[in-house]
């Protein structure tokens, strides 16, 4: 393989087909951290970011601004750098210190935003920052992932196709909800061309992106204190709330097998688990996973990091199947 730019490392057709997740049917596991920036949100970073600049809204003299828990910030940092755009990345304490160093080494300037929104979140007081430097900088530019429809379309352009690829009829398949955007757009392509699938949001206990109460949240990536816009797009059949306790015992079970997963990743397996008894037998499910989980060994690999946020949390003890609290 030659490539031309950092920005062809994208892969989409990478499924890990696990047992160890359901006792009745494999679970088949979309992995996008192979791409450069190792994560699903490289699709829509370069998605958003071409764009920009085939409207005439960025170009030479510009900078782009965006708010990101992680992820996003990395692919869009790698994108920007590929592109010649500075970028400034509006994070929070949750980001990952790996992640963190990352979004630095491409040259972006990262802001940690400490206080904290009305929900007791961080989003709406990173938003806040960043409409006011737009205020002050008639050269930013703002990507808005939370509102931008192109975030959508990426996943309605590459995952959602990817998916029918490998399984032209799947019967389940499980979306973690973050921004929405992967959510939007796989449940929008799969509800036009495999009708009979039922797509399954899972989301953070903790998260109002869908109006359940707020409550704290360590584990980046899914779930926010501020719906987003795009939420609109949605087309789920189920909605599934999962303690990120169940996430952190998921993700260091697999990890003893093997199997190193991000938070996200974990969070939407969880929610296939506590969803066992609905599945049926032999049913062909698939489970999208945003990252992988070497980003995740300060924190979530961390057993000092597990202690101090689930202190109850026993690492590595197997997560017993839950009812679906649907």
């Amino acid at each position: 393989m030659v490539i031309s730019s950092p920005a062809d490392l994208v892969f989409d057709d990478v499924f890990l087909e696990l047992h160890e997740v359901l006792p009745q049917a494999p679970v088949f596991v979309k992995l996008e951290g192979f791409s450069l920036s190792g994560s699903i949100k490289v699709k829509p970073a370069l998605r958003m970011v071409e764009r920009l600049e085939l409207e005439g809204r960025l170009g030479p003299g510009k900078a782009l601004v965006e708010s990101s828990s992680g992820n996003l910030g990395l692919a869009l940092a790698m994108v920007c750098a590929s592109k010649g755009y500075p970028f400034i990345c509006i994070s929070d304490p949750n980001i990952s210190p790996q992640t963190a160093k990352l979004i630095r080494a491409y040259g972006a300037r990262l802001v940690i935003v400490e206080q904290r929104d009305r929900n007791g979140g961080f989003l709406g007081s990173r938003i806040g920052l960043i409409e006011r430097m737009l205020g002050e900088d008639p050269n930013l530019v703002w990507t808005n992932q939370y509102g931008n429809i192109n975030n959508v379309e990426a996943h309605m352009l590459s995952t959602g196709p990817a998916i029918l690829r490998q399984f032209p009829q799947p019967d389940l398949v499980f979306v973690g909800a973050g921004t929405t955007g992967t959510l939007a757009g796989v449940s929008r392509y799969l509800r036009e061309h495999s009708p009979q699938t039922q797509v399954i949001a899972v989301d953070s206990v903790g998260s109002v992106t869908f109006g359940q109460p707020s409550g704290p949240r360590h584990i980046p990536g899914l779930g926010t204190s501020q719906a987003p816009q795009i939420r609109h797009h949605c087309h789920h059949h189920q909605l599934l709330m999962v303690p990120e306790a169940e996430a952190v015992t998921l993700c260091h079970d697999l990890a003893r097998r093997g199997i190193l997963l991000g938070g996200s990743s974990g969070t939407v397996l969880a929610g296939v688990r506590r969803h066992a008894r609905h599945i049926a037998p032999g049913a062909c499910v698939v489970a999208i996973a945003p990252d992988l989980g070497d980003r995740y060994v300060d924190t979530l690999y961390n057993p000092e990091w597990v202690h101090r946020h689930f202190p109850h949390l026993q690492a590595g003890q197997p997560v017993a199947a839950a009812e679906s609290c649907a």
